[in-house]
């Protein structure tokens, strides 16, 4: 409770708040920022929201969007860098290192302001003032909505607010189907009904809101670019940038393809990598006991959560496939013998 507690006097008065999360936001990152936003707006602190990227625009409802400033190196830098420079409190949230916040991690590392972090993610870089870092936590969103209550304002919590810590929730534990799902998920969930969220409407503007080129673009992924290594139990999806462009790919159009990769029965190990023009950029998945955080720490400079993680490729495409397929024969035993997550 001495974070809590350091954190109350830190906020006692009127602030200016910087809040930031990782490039590309997913839902936890945006609601949980935007969450945390409106609650300290409510007990009288200014407070700006900056992304280090755009984001998907099945988020764009989230309420406070329409102030969030994105950050775009070589147009707004002065702009960011004021914000963050005059911030008395700066909150990080849903990232473990400065690293994933780009350019503007250097904004943050040099700013005077207090930092606050607020996270999931294993092996959090110590840079912050006061740390909430639980890596067994479902979701940021879920330390936020504790952080709140913590503070003694809870009441505070209104569907605007809560409709964006569930978001955050729902998407990082897969509808509540992966394993950090706990007891306390629910009854936050509970408690979040209870502040008169919509559960359904949530769930219809994330996942009900896609394009046809998006649809288009995922059934060629699955009949085309789809590999499955059954020696292995492993499944991955390269994908090119020329063909991102042919399907006019945009932000958040990848997300959650990787899952369907790994939702083939006896598949332990999945992975999408996809040729973002300055990199290869990966996600893993994993189910059972094989861990992608240190797969991923290990061979691609990257880290997440024990099932789930990401990683960065500077060489090609092709030669980033090449090294994924070299690695498998090592961890061939691990991964026949992995228990599945279904008994």
């Amino acid at each position: 409770m001495h974070e809590v507690t350091a954190l109350k006097e830190l906020l006692r008065e009127p602030r200016h708040i910087f809040i930031t999360t990782h490039h590309k936001p997913d839902a936890d990152a945006l609601g949980s920022s935007l969450g945390l936003a409106g609650y300290l707006k409510k007990k009288g602190h200014h407070v700006t929201v900056v992304t280090p990227s755009d984001y998907p625009d099945f988020l764009a409802w989230m309420p406070g969007n329409d102030e969030v400033v994105v950050f775009e190196p070589g147009r707004n830098d002065r702009q960011v860098q004021e914000i963050v420079g005059t911030a008395d409190v700066i909150f990080c949230l849903d990232f473990s290192s400065l690293g994933r916040i780009n350019e503007l991690g250097q904004y943050v590392r040099n700013a005077p302001g207090k930092k606050v972090l607020v996270d999931h993610h294993e092996k959090p870089e110590q840079f912050a003032d006061i740390a909430f870092s639980f890596p067994t936590a479902a979701a940021t969103a879920e330390l936020v909505f504790e952080l709140i209550r913590d503070l003694g304002d809870q009441s505070l919590i209104d569907p605007s607010i809560g409709e964006c810590l569930y978001a955050g929730i729902m998407t990082d534990t897969g509808s509540f189907r992966h394993p950090s799902t706990s007891r306390n998920v629910h009854l936050i969930i509970a408690e979040l009904l209870d502040a008169g969220i919509n559960l359904s409407a949530v769930h219809r503007r994330i996942y009900d809101s896609h394009s046809e080129e998006r649809l288009r673009f995922l059934g060629f992924v699955l009949k085309d670019k789809l590999t499955v290594l059954r020696e292995y139990n492993t499944a991955y999806i390269a994908i090119t940038a020329d063909e991102l462009r042919q399907y006019h790919s945009k932000t958040g159009d990848t997300e959650g393809l990787v899952n369907f990769a790994l939702s083939i029965e006896g598949i332990v190990f999945a992975a999408i990598l996809i040729d973002r023009v300055q990199a290869v950029k990966i996600s893993f998945r994993s189910v059972g006991d094989f861990s992608v955080s240190e797969f991923s720490r290990r061979h691609f400079n990257g880290g997440g959560h024990h099932n789930a993680a990401g990683g960065i490729s500077h060489e090609p495409l092709d030669a980033t496939v090449k090294k994924f397929l070299d690695l498998l024969p090592e961890y061939q035993a691990q991964l026949v013998t992995a228990p599945l997550a279904i008994p």
